[in-house]
């Protein structure tokens, strides 16, 4: 028996993953237990919460694995500023202090810390291995897919140097191919845009990506001939005379300012046409660079099938059109993309490649990947739940699964929106499910009324659809699973409307564009999650009850939080969270709560402010 812990901290979204023998049995993002969004700090309560699923204590693990290595890392940023020298000062002398404190003496940092979750402080700590950012990224995606063997595509911000890498997935090993280094990386170009168009960097892409639809692709000739140089095989080259983030604290400087005619939008500051088309033309660049690598990968590597890792792996729409578009039998995408899933990677890549453990395959009839759904994280007993609400006076019933069903489904076709806390919780930024807030996608008014009132955000911020994964072909152009709403498709004809023309920018967005118009974004398009029985018996059961009043099996999916809170985790975080919104019902497992019976004295009208804004 052998058990190994990945970790992923210290630059954003800092997670902790347990592995025994191969299988993943949990894993989890810092950020659900300290309510605070892509919290970096040393995952101390997501590695408590990990071992104790596990039933392990850290003494008994045999190896801890971190997901980069940061001295790498050191020499990019010191090459980096001696390049630009005498350049970037600014930004370097702002870096050095945290790298000398703490960054550069990680390995020390990490055992010290790590000691500090020891039951006995003489015991003796696991063995302590790094493994590189993008290999990390890399085990991520291969190891959990359902592939035998496959290429891998890893594109994020920066690792050590690496922004873009290639590799290739046989049984258990995998094997680089080849890399792009900093500072010429895809995420970096996008997150450029995210913050000239006044999104926080990090954090605000894909509400970029969610913007494009409004846009016209006016910029790409522009983008193409002045900030990246694209390679008919896919590679590229950003032209740095245009970016500060090399030597500065801001991502793009005024030469990016007056290419475009346009000064930054600062945050919150209306959206102007302006910037949706920004948004649509570094969007279309995004999707023309993957194409363009999926074909070269495939025709490198010769293999069959994708697996997709890293921060631009998010990109859904891009995911979509490499699917449709690409030269892949099938692709797969890590729920969790970002840097907590390097966690999971660091992990996997401990027992399959250095340890030459083999994959288990084939998987079982029942399982999509080895991912069980993303369903990994922590669960609350109905024991634990009631006594919970109890103790806090809230107003609840318990109701037995056919009247919860029945009850529930009739409240969302009446136009309620439900949050609904169920089993474990996802890890990775999508809710699965698990930890959500449910609509009607049939209601015309529910996009507007749940971005306003329930998620406090930006109003042209689209929803996506759950639907039963038997009858995902029937409502959307797409014939593969897409259990974790990483692939946009089109929704099927039948079901459109036509609009009038000539509208622009944010006024499309009051257009009622199908039968489920609050899941249609105004290109038609829909970031799909299939709901599987197999890995979401409850979810795939709510669903296929609301279809019986609806006729429809879908329901709107987004992530049970408010704007700039991490989606909740416990009970409480969901209780308080319904109490500061006018979501109507809260079902916590078998609980069932409604607004309208609560004492007035739980309301939290200060909840929202709780949490800065993304």
């Amino acid at each position: 028996m052998t058990t190994i812990l990945g970790i992923s901290a210290y630059y954003h979204d800092a997670a902790a993953t347990l592995v025994k023998d191969g299988v993943i049995l949990a894993a989890a993002q810092e950020e659900r237990f300290t309510r605070k969004k892509h919290d970096a700090d040393f995952p101390r309560h997501a590695i408590e919460y990990v071992l104790d699923a596990g039933g392990v204590a850290l003494d008994e693990v045999d190896t801890v694995v971190f997901y980069d290595k940061p001295l790498l890392k050191f020499e990019r940023l010191l090459e980096t500023y001696l390049a630009f020298a005498p350049r970037g000062f600014r930004s370097f002398a702002t870096a050095m202090p945290v790298w000398l404190k703490d960054k550069l003496f990680l390995k020390s940092e990490l055992k010290k810390a790590l000691r500090g979750l020891l039951r006995d402080p003489k015991a003796v700590l696991p063995r302590l291995l790094f493994a590189e950012h993008h290999q990390s990224h890399a085990a991520s995606a291969f190891y959990p897919s359902p592939f035998e063997n496959a290429a891998v595509l890893c594109l994020d911000g920066v690792g050590e140097w690496a922004t873009s890498s290639v590799w290739v997935g046989e049984g258990a090993s995998l094997r680089p191919l080849w890399e792009i280094e900093f500072p010429h990386s895809l995420g970096l170009l996008y997150s450029a845009f995210t913050y000239f168009c006044g999104f926080k960097v990090n954090a605000g892409e894909y509400k970029l990506m969610g913007l494009a639809p409004y846009g016209e692709p006016k910029y790409v000739d522009l983008i193409m001939q002045h900030l990246i140089d694209v390679k008919p095989d896919g590679t590229f080259r950003l032209h740095l005379r245009y970016f500060d983030f090399m030597t500065g604290l801001r991502m793009t400087n005024q030469r990016f300012a007056e290419l475009f005619g346009l000064p930054r939008r600062e945050p919150e500051a209306p959206l102007t046409q302006a910037y949706m088309d920004l948004a649509r033309s570094v969007q279309a660049v995004t999707e023309e660079i993957v194409l363009r690598l999926g074909r070269t990968i495939a025709e490198e590597t010769g293999q069959r099938h994708l697996c997709l890792a890293g921060g631009v792996a998010l990109n859904c729409v891009a995911n979509g059109r490499l699917l449709r578009e690409g030269p892949f039998d099938d692709i797969w995408i890590q729920p969790a993309s970002g840097d907590a899933g390097g966690s999971l990677g660091a992990a996997l890549l401990a027992w399959h490649h250095y340890q030459g453990e083999p994959r288990a395959r084939p998987l079982h009839a029942e399982q999509l990947d080895a991912m069980q759904g993303a369903y990994l994280g922590p669960q609350y007993s109905d024991e634990n739940i009631q006594r919970y609400l109890t103790e806090i006076g809230a107003a609840f019933a318990v109701l037995e699964d056919d009247a919860l069903y029945a009850d529930i489904a009739a409240d969302l076709a009446g136009g309620q929106v439900v949050g609904w806390f169920q089993g474990r919780m996802e890890f990775g930024p999508r809710a699965l499910g698990a930890r959500s807030i449910l609509g009607n996608p049939l209601d015309s008014d529910m996009q507007t009324k749940m971005n306003l009132k329930i998620k406090f955000r930006e109003s042209f911020r689209p929803f996506a659809p759950a639907v039963a994964a038997e009858h995902c072909g029937d409502y959307f152009d797409l014939d593969k699973a897409s259990p974790y709403m990483l692939l946009v498709a089109d929704v099927q004809e039948q079901w459109r409307k036509s609009t009038e023309q000539g509208l622009q920018g944010l006024e499309r967005l009051r257009q009622i564009r199908s039968d489920l118009p609050a899941i249609t974004h105004v290109d038609y398009s829909a970031r799909v999650q299939t709901v599987h029985q197999e890995t979401n018996p409850e979810f795939h059961r709510l669903i296929k009850e609301f279809a019986k009043h609806s006729g429809h099996p879908v329901l709107i999916n987004t992530s049970f939080n408010v704007r700039g809170e991490p989606p909740v985790c416990s009970p409480d975080d969901a209780f308080r969270c319904f109490m500061a919104t006018e979501m109507d019902v809260l079902v916590l497992g078998r609980c069932v709560l409604r607004k309208t019976a609560q004492p007035e004295s739980l309301v939290n009208k200060d909840w929202s402010r709780e949490f800065e804004l993304d």
